[in-house]
């Protein structure tokens, strides 16, 4: 805004200027609010529990050069179960991934009566830099986007493997460097990236896990609870411990305890751990056990709607 003469006057530079310093304080500010650290996420009662399965429950399918199942005929067999909704595990995807079958994709679960509760992504962030690293978080960066094209709202992801040589602690940076240097991303594209606890890695434990999932600073994260892959002396206790931070919750139907074989795991008392915790959300069926899926998973998911209920 001028004078008649051309020239910004006393009141308009003054205006200017309070704009100017209101705009950079705002922008100042607004990294402080989202650097946060992660914190267990406040709940109402009662817990809000919906079924999901996993596509990796049916990985005898639906991997192999010649898969006798795809996708659309998963999304077909969690239907016939009467399931909330379905996670496309993102291994059993074609090569090219176009937002065409996406859509189509969606809209079969849609037709279906499914949602698509998330989807879950191999990916290793415990590699030293180089460009090994990089096609790594390039990856989960491209799932961010086939999340929001398919509407899930979580990708679960992993912290990667163990290296022979390198501290736990070093590991742990470069886990938190590359998540949160994704985590804008997924932000803006409306997506939640969980943690998940898995073996062989620097989240084995919960000890470990919650270590570095306090350390992440950003929106949009938060943990995957995998209920089978602690294997310390009491599963349950360190399923107790994550469930506060977890935006999603796979469920598997064994456990193994530290130094001793596989046993049936205790659904009931999951599910009550679960809504002592106030979670809300999908709990995944992800069968991995010995029998074939497509005679097991309905009468595990039979089990868990009668838990649910």
């Amino acid at each position: 805004m001028t004078s008649r003469l051309g020239r910004t006057s006393k009141i308009d530079r003054t205006v200017s200027r309070r704009h100017f310093l209101a705009t950079a304080a705002a922008t100042v500010a607004m990294p402080a609010i989202r650097a946060s650290a992660i914190e267990p996420l406040k709940r109402r009662q009662p817990s809000h529990l919906k079924l999901s399965l996993a596509a990796y429950s049916y990985k005898p399918y639906l991997e192999g050069d010649e898969p006798s199942m795809d996708l659309f005929g998963f999304v077909d067999e969690a239907a016939d179960v009467a399931l909330d909704a379905v996670e496309l595990t993102s291994y059993y995807f074609p090569a090219e991934i176009t937002p065409d079958y996406l859509h189509r994709l969606k809209q079969h679960a849609f037709v279906q009566g499914l949602d698509v509760s998330g989807t879950a992504v191999m990916n290793d962030f415990c590699l030293p830099p180089g460009p090994e690293a990089d096609r790594e978080v390039a990856h989960v960066r491209t799932w961010i986007d086939h999340a929001a094209e398919l509407d899930a709202p979580v990708v679960r992801i992993l912290s990667g493997n163990w290296i022979q040589g390198t501290s736990d602690k070093e590991l742990a940076k470069r886990v938190i460097d590359r998540i949160e240097s994704l985590l804008p991303h997924a932000e803006k594209r409306g997506v939640i990236l969980a943690l998940e606890n898995h073996g062989g890695g620097v989240t084995t434990t919960a000890h470990e896990l919650l270590k570095i999932v306090r350390a992440v600073r950003g929106p949009s994260f938060g943990v995957n609870l995998d209920t089978g892959n602690f294997h310390g002396d009491d599963p349950y206790e360190e399923i107790a411990q994550t469930v506060p931070f977890a935006v999603n919750v796979q469920v598997k139907t064994e456990i193994r305890r530290a130094g001793k074989s596989k046993e049936p795991a205790d659904l009931a008392k999951v599910i009550r751990l679960l809504r002592e915790a106030r979670y809300s959300g999908y709990v995944v069926v992800e069968y991995n056990a010995a029998d074939d899926p497509r005679t097991a998973v309905p009468r595990i998911v039979k089990s868990l709607q009668s838990l649910v209920a």
